[in-house]
């Protein structure tokens, strides 16, 4: 159900599909460590194919540092590959040391490859492409010049990309914008001013276009501060941009959209882990989750709900225990549902989930709250879905709550309402990978002496 490299950290990635349907991930990979080395974390994307966007297969690295002396001699960060002539350009992140302040510095490049399957790579000379430009952006100490996303432009034969940058005009602390650039040939670029600058984020990170079947545009950023994404849409790739608001809680971060097997549009996005897999090691890079439905109602009302192509991967309903699971409930007022308790033996709660109608939170050992959120509107239902120690929560069908949970042993799903205490039936979730056993595998859950 997630995915990571064995033995490595996953970070931002980018999605491809090849004619005969099989998809590639194209991702950040970095060591497991607490501390995030600008130059030494992710010098490579590793790359795994899928048939279902569910079960991935790690291929190895597909790209790699420049050589010493250029643009991208430290580090290479996020990509977009888009087809071109028969084959693929893929603009990305290169970093070619620090400020004196130890700030990466940012431009984007071009590689090309004459295969439509993500490997293949040679680059386009040895100087980026586009550079961020001073009379809108900052350029040294906490700049921000990365994260390209190319789409053709709806205006001309040409192109756009948007970036993550950081607005000079404003103060650091809110100055994340979306910057983008206009480019008849893809090599050589014109820098406009933002194309969005909210005021109040710190990074707008991983900015993703999609074109809506109306024709109008969907932009979605990541927020650095909360940890999740938000959305904007506009009529055209110019504007005017509307905020929709946040669309992927805290825990889901840099979204990525494509077409799913059954032609639905889905999002997938990373999702962290904690050093030593333990509740109290920091968070660090992660994983890939599983596919969401990107639901579009009405006037571009937003919504991620639960994909139904997961459904193949449960099984039968069971009273037994399950660390991983999916399990539905109704409720109709206040109500806590227990999923692991602290001993095998013990009615003690080490994680549960709590609802009161709007208010939504998950709890740890002792009833520590791990993970909360108000939701617009009172829940009837709730589908809660844990893998080893990753829980999400959907409220009414919408993706609403995600945390981290490394406490507890697998019981029989219990809800609490009024006093009174009642059976909830799960479906075990079936891993594509059930015998992993190396460091990016999923929690296996308490370890026994």
């Amino acid at each position: 159900m997630r995915y990571a490299p064995p033995g490595l950290c996953l970070n931002d990635f980018a999605l491809l599909r090849d004619e005969d349907g099989t998809y590639a991930v194209l991702h950040l990979q970095g060591p497991w460590t607490a501390e995030f080395d600008h130059l030494r974390m992710e010098t490579s994307y590793g790359r795994a194919t899928s048939t279902d966007l569910v079960h991935w297969q790690p291929q190895g690295a597909a790209f790699g540092n420049g050589l010493p002396g250029r643009f991208d001699q430290q580090a290479v960060w996020t990509m977009h590959p888009i087809r071109h002539s028969d084959g693929m350009a893929m603009f990305y992140t290169g970093v070619s040391g620090l400020t004196p302040a130890g700030w990466p510095l940012q431009t984007v490049g071009l590689a090309y490859s004459e295969r439509t399957d993500g490997t293949g790579w040679r680059r386009h000379g040895t100087a980026p492409v586009v550079e961020a430009d001073p009379r809108w952006y900052r350029t040294g100490e906490r700049m921000g010049w990365r994260d390209p996303f190319v789409v053709p432009d709806d205006e001309t034969d040409g192109w756009v990309m948007v970036i993550c940058a950081s607005d000079a005009s404003l103060p650091v602390e809110v100055s994340g914008c979306v910057a983008w650039a206009t480019s008849d040939d893809l090599e050589h670029w014109t820098v406009h001013p933002p194309l969005i600058s909210p005021g109040d984020v710190d990074e707008l990170e991983c900015p993703v276009l999609e074109r809506l079947d109306d024709g109008s545009w969907l932009l979605l950023g990541s927020i650095g501060q909360t940890r999740g994404f938000e959305a904007w849409s506009a009529p055209s790739l110019r504007g005017p941009w509307t905020r929709r608001g946040p669309l992927g809680p805290t825990g889901s971060y840099a979204p990525r959209v494509i077409p799913a097997p059954d032609g639905t549009r889905v999002v997938l996005h990373t999702t962290p882990r904690q050093v030593g897999l333990t509740d109290t090691g920091d968070r660090c890079r992660g994983m890939l989750a599983q596919p969401k439905y990107l639901a579009v109602h009405g006037d571009c009302e937003l919504r991620l709900e639960w994909w139904p192509g997961l459904d193949t991967w449960l099984g039968e309903e069971t009273d037994r225990p399950a660390l991983h699971a999916v399990g539905d409930i109704g409720i109709s007022g206040p109500v806590e549902i227990t999923l692991r308790t602290d001993t095998p033996d013990s009615a003690r709660s080490a994680l549960a989930v709590g609802c009161d109608g709007k208010n939504l939170w998950v709890t740890g050992p002792d009833g520590n709250r791990l993970g909360e959120t108000v939701l617009t509107d009172p829940a009837a239902t709730l589908r809660i879905l844990t893998i080893g120690e990753y829980v999400e929560v959907y409220a009414d069908g919408v993706f609403a709550l995600t945390t981290l949970c490394y406490s507890g042993h697998p019981a029989p799903w219990t809800a609490v309402t009024e006093g009174r205490e009642r059976t909830i039936p799960v479906r075990p979730i079936r891993l594509p990978d059930p015998h992993r056993d190396d460091a990016s595998a999923i929690w296996p859950g308490p370890s026994t002496p």
